[in-house]
Formats: C-alpha cells, sequence, structure tokens
C-alpha cells in the first residue's frame, strides 16, 4: 500500500471538507426529515404498531454494511468506494419516494416495500457515514482531527436542526414523498463537487474482502434485531419463532468470530478489540446509539400527538436538543485540537446524558413545551460531548493501515446500538399502550396494531385518556433509556489518556507510569 504524504495531502482538506459536508448532510436530513414525517406515513398506510420498522430498516441497513465499506476503503482507495456509496443511497431514495404508488402495487403493499426501500437506503448511508470520517482521517493527524470532526458534528447538529424543519414543511404542504425526493439533487451536487475535489491517498492491495463473514454478520446482526422487535409483540418470547431466530443469531456469530480468526484481511478485524481504549470506546458507541436512536424518533410523536404540535412546529420543537450538540460539539473539537486532552469528555457526556434521558422520563400530558425544551437541552449537550470524541478516540487508538476499519467498527456499533434501541423501546412502547385504555382505544383491529388517526374522532374527554397513555408509554421509553446511559461514564473512566499523535503514524503507547495513573482514575499530563 502507498499513501501520499501529509504535505501532498494537506492543502486539499478544506476543499474536501466542503463536498464532506454536503454528504454528511445528506444522510443526517434524510434520516431527521423522516422521523418527523413518519406519523403523517403512518395515517396513509396504517400499521402504527410497526412505525419504527421504517427507522429499524434504515438502521439495519446502515449497519450491515458499515464494516463493509470502511474495508473497502481499506483495501481499493475511499474515492470510489465513498462515491458508489453516494449512488446507492440516491437510488434508495428515489424507491422510497415512489412507495405504495400504482408503479409497485398501491397502498395497500406500501408499508412493506417502504420499509424494503429504507434498508436499501441505509445500505448507501452506512458507506457515506464511515466514509466522511475515514477520509478526514486519511487527510489530518489525530491531534488536529478533533476541530474538523467539530465541524462535521457541527454540520450533523445543523441538519438535524433543518431535517425537522424541512420534513414538517414538507408533511404539512406536499406529499411524505419529497421527504425522500429531496435528497436527489443534495446528492447530484455532492456527487459533483467531490469528484471534482476529491484526490486522496491511493491503495494497493492483493488481498479479498471477507463475503463471508460480512454474510455471516450481516444475517446474525438481523436475527437479532428481529428477536428484540417481535419477541413479546408479534409472537411470544418462548414461541418457535423466537427460539429459531436465537438459534439462527447464536449459530451465525459464532461462525463469524470463527471466519475472522482465520482470514487474511477481516472484515471486523478482532485483532482492534485487544485494545482497552478501542474495546471501551466500542461499548459507548453501541450505548450512545442505543439511547440516542431511541429519544429522536420518539420526541416527534410525543410532541405532534400529546403536544398537539403540527408536522413543522415539532421540528422547531426539536431545536433546543440540536443547539445544545451544535455548541458543545464545536467547543469540544477545538478544545482537543489546543490541547490535546480528551478523557474527560465521554465522561462529563455520559453524566450529562443520562441527565438528560430522566429529565425526559417525567414528561406527561401537563408538561409544557418550555419544560421539554429545556430537558432536551440537557440531552443535547451530553450527546455533543460524545458523538466527536468516541470516533476520534477509536482511531487514536489504531494504526492507519486499519483506519478505515476501525472507522466502519465505530460506526457498526453505534448503529447496531441504535438499531437495538429503536426495536427495543418500538417494543416497550407497543407493549406498554396495549396494556392501556388509550392502546384499546387506538386498536386497530390486528394484532399490535395502532390508529393514530382515531384520536381525531374520539370525544374531548375520552381523547384526554387516551394522551395520558401516549405520554405515559413514551416517559417509560426514556426511563428505560436512563438504564443504558448511566453506564457510559462508568465504563468512559477507565479509557487511558493516550497522546493524540500529530502526524498519521502508528498509535503512542501509554506508559507504565501513565497506565498507574488512569487506574488510580488520574489524566496523565500530556
Amino acid at each position: 500500500m502507498t499513501q501520499a504524504t501529509q504535505a501532498d495531502v494537506r492543502p486539499n482538506v478544506r476543499v474536501v471538507l466542503f463536498g464532506l459536508m454536503i454528504a454528511m448532510m445528506l444522510a443526517m436530513l434524510d434520516n431527521m426529515i423522516v422521523s418527523t414525517a413518519l406519523p403523517r406515513i403512518t395515517f396513509e398506510f396504517g400499521g402504527a404498531g410497526h412505525f419504527t420498522w421504517i427507522v429499524t430498516a434504515y438502521i439495519l441497513g446502515t449497519t450491515v454494511s458499515t464494516p463493509i465499506w470502511g474495508k473497502l476503503g481499506d483495501l481499493y482507495g475511499r474515492k470510489t468506494v465513498f462515491l458508489t456509496s453516494v449512488v446507492v443511497f440516491l437510488v434508495g431514495s428515489a424507491l422510497c419516494g415512489m412507495a405504495g404508488s400504482a408503479m409497485f402495487g398501491g397502498v395497500d403493499k406500501g408499508m412493506i416495500e417502504l420499509i424494503a426501500f429504507r434498508a436499501v437506503q441505509g445500505l448507501g448511508a452506512g458507506g457515506l457515514m464511515v466514509g466522511v470520517m475515514a477520509i478526514i482521517g486519511d487527510l489530518v493527524p489525530p491531534r488536529e482531527r478533533g476541530r474538523y470532526q467539530g465541524m462535521i458534528a457541527g454540520i450533523m447538529a445543523i441538519a438535524m436542526v433543518a431535517g425537522p424543519l424541512v420534513g414538517g414543511f414538507i408533511t404539512d404542504n406536499l406529499s411524505w414523498r419529497w421527504a425522500f425526493y429531496v435528497n436527489l439533487p443534495l446528492g447530484g451536487i455532492a456527487l459533483l463537487v467531490l469528484i471534482t475535489t476529491m484526490h486522496l491517498p491511493k491503495y494497493r492491495t492483493e488481498h479479498r474482502i471477507d463475503w463471508l463473514g460480512a454474510g455471516l454478520l450481516s444475517v446474525g446482526i438481523t436475527a437479532v434485531v428481529l428477536i428484540t422487535t417481535w419477541g413479546g409483540n408479534e409472537y411470544d418470547w418462548v414461541s418457535p419463532q423466537i427460539f429459531g431466530l436465537a438459534v439462527l443469531a447464536l449459530v451465525t456469530l459464532v461462525a463469524f468470530g470463527l471466519v475472522e480468526r482465520r482470514v487474511p484481511e477481516p472484515i471486523l478485524p478482532l485483532g482492534l478489540f485487544a485494545n482497552r481504549n478501542f474495546a471501551l470506546i466500542s461499548v459507548i458507541g453501541f450505548l450512545l446509539g442505543f439511547a440516542m436512536f431511541g429519544a429522536m424518533n420518539f420526541l416527534p410523536l410525543y410532541q405532534q400527538t400529546v403536544q398537539g404540535a403540527s408536522a413543522t412546529n415539532s421540528g422547531l420543537l426539536l431545536l433546543p436538543l440540536m443547539f445544545g450538540m451544535l455548541v458543545v460539539s464545536l467547543v469540544i473539537g477545538r478544545a482537543i485540537t489546543k490541547n490535546g486532552k480528551y478523557r474527560a469528555y465521554p465522561i462529563i457526556g455520559g453524566v450529562v446524558m443520562a441527565g438528560g434521558m430522566a429529565l425526559l422520563s417525567m414528561l406527561d400530558v401537563t408538561t409544557s413545551k418550555l419544560t421539554s425544551s429545556l430537558y432536551m437541552v440537557v440531552l443535547g449537550v451530553g450527546m455533543g460531548f460524545l458523538m466527536q470524541t468516541s470516533m476520534l478516540i477509536a482511531q487514536n487508538s489504531v494504526e492507519q493501515k486499519d483506519l478505515g476499519a476501525a472507522s466502519g467498527a465505530a460506526t457498526f456499533f453505534r448503529s447496531i446500538g441504535g438499531s437495538f434501541g429503536v426495536s427495543l423501546f418500538g417494543a416497550i412502547f407497543a407493549n406498554r399502550l396495549a396494556d392501556s385504555a388509550a392502546g384499546r382505544a387506538l386498536s386497530g383491529g390486528g394484532e399490535g396494531e395502532m390508529n393514530l388517526e382515531k384520536l381525531k374522532d374520539l370525544p374531548a374527554q375520552a381523547r384526554e385518556l387516551v394522551l395520558g397513555g401516549l405520554a405515559d408509554a413514551i416517559s417509560h421509553v426514556f426511563l428505560w433509556a436512563v438504564l443504558f446511559t448511566v453506564v457510559i461514564p462508568v465504563l468512559a473512566w477507565f479509557i487511558k489518556e493516550i497522546p493524540l499523535r500529530t502526524a498519521n503514524e502508528a498509535p503512542a503507547q501509554a506508559t507504565p507510569e501513565e497506565e498507574a495513573e488512569v487506574a488510580l482514575g488520574k489524566a496523565p499530563v500530556a
């Protein structure tokens, strides 16, 4: 493998960063636009008990593809691989917009089609997310990477702000299908900018991609997500279907581990987990995704039902969450570049994020919009401390040749956490609601079906009762999220403060004295 020198690459970084920000905006905008449009999509297609699958399919596609995109970039060069992922994402977006149309069989099959096309879209999004981080890793050494990754985090936060607003406008004034079609012109601009400006180091290898490992991992993760989605909802936990999925998950994941130990270029190199920082930050990323995606998908539901906000206004009501994340991400990125210290940030972020989840667990029908906004600021601040710091620690823990695999693995664990979180929280929400008077009032006739459209036809007293049940089910989700979030600062305490490299070289190792200081809970002096 040959690489361009740092001097050859650095002058191009600001131009490339512009294209990367457009690509990141593309993926993040879509996710937020769709979250705002979910209630309207559910009204049209029915099956509110399964609305989380629109999100789960996207996250699942992202999850199973991120290790593959990361390794492909390591083996064959990131530019072609990254541009391919943009094209896949745009094709998936176009198909999502056409779901339920006469071209594909009409509204009756709309929900199934949309879920399937969202999975295709997620495959492309996996390449976008891991590609942006890995390309920055190619261009910028770890010591300066915090500033650039902080800028990317800022773009993500801006997209999270713009996404609900655009999604709300589209949902209220156009068709929800434009939530997907809007990606096409933005994606075209991203492709044009990246094709003409992105010049990256060239990679050459004679190894082949680990397709067997990728297939086993995809099957295993899909089986686990189906267990969390269907268990106790579609099927009993002791049913043959759930038992069969558990066996499939166990067999394929064990086989995956055996394959990865033998192949020359594993899709997820198990040796990376011998590094304590990488192992810890992978688990932290899992928990971060688990809690974060649950919050992002249930807040609009609470705002549009219990608080009676329109789709556009629910987007505006998410602004405090995004503002907290944006400000903190930018400040932390610059602070890391200035002093090279990072260990304290995931600890602080975990504590603050757990506090934000605890506050959101107190939401009810009487909670004012101002109060819920303050709760969201706290959650956003916690997320700002964690989002890019976790990626930076993962990349600083590995050699440059494994940068794509490490970036893919870090994104993978965050995504799989999100997949589990949406599935499990969706099941918790549905079960809590089904056992209440609100669930019975909204019953759609089929098992597990909730028809939110019935809210409009209920008399005032019954509607108030139903809204109370919805608020209780949503707050119950956040209460469960607290249990997972509180583990983050505990794990972050054991991260070693290894000095950030000032060039793209082998990672520095902590000295015995630094190891001893970490064991005593002290951050070593850089």
